[in-house]
């Protein structure tokens, strides 16, 4: 591939990314940029996988989030506004309009921000790898420090001990011979 194919592609990824992220789903979003459906599909992947692996791509992602969030909040308070006049004018059907339009526009917010989930679960979860990673590395650190003190050593591993809980690891301390 040469650098007009890879720049071309990087924007037929992200056309398909921005549609996905108005809540289209993948036969949508085929029909609306003219792409076949497994291509739309093999570009959500790799969108997926990239959005996943890059934190200034998770930025971005939540700055759009929040950005479409206050949007639908404006579209509620707007179709809210409707109902209220309706109300006042007696209009049935408008009001059942508004009403119909205020749940779907809940429906469509409530499925972004599940998908949207889906990449908090897995930044969360690396979070808490790299937190399990490093107290791994501090207790290693203090277990060998205390080791070279007899003084130290049991107090080390008993405080230990009663950090770690009864799931924990188990520290055997014997006493002075």
């Amino acid at each position: 591939m040469d650098q007009a194919d890879i720049l071309n592609h990087i924007e037929e990824v992200n056309a398909v990314a921005a549609e996905y992220i108005k809540g289209k789903n993948e036969t949508e979003i085929s029909r609306e940029l003219d792409l076949p459906r497994a291509r739309v599909s093999s570009h959500l992947r790799e969108w997926k996988t990239m959005a996943s692996n890059s934190e200034a791509v998770r930025a971005r992602a939540r700055e759009a989030l929040s950005a479409a969030d206050q949007h639908f909040g404006k579209l509620i308070k707007q179709t809210y506004e409707v109902i209220d006049e309706a109300t006042q004018n007696q209009n049935l059907s408008a009001k059942t309009a508004a009403i119909k339009l205020v749940l779907d526009i809940e429906k469509t917010r409530m499925d972004i921000l599940q998908k949207a989930g889906l990449l908090e679960n897995k930044e969360l979860a690396d979070q808490l790898l790299e937190t399990e990673r490093k107290q791994e590395v501090l207790v290693k650190i203090l277990k060998e420090v205390s080791g070279e003190c007899s003084h130290c050593k049991p107090k080390v591993l008993a405080r230990l001990a009663e950090v770690s809980g009864p799931t924990g690891e188990a520290a055997v301390i014997y006493g002075p011979n």
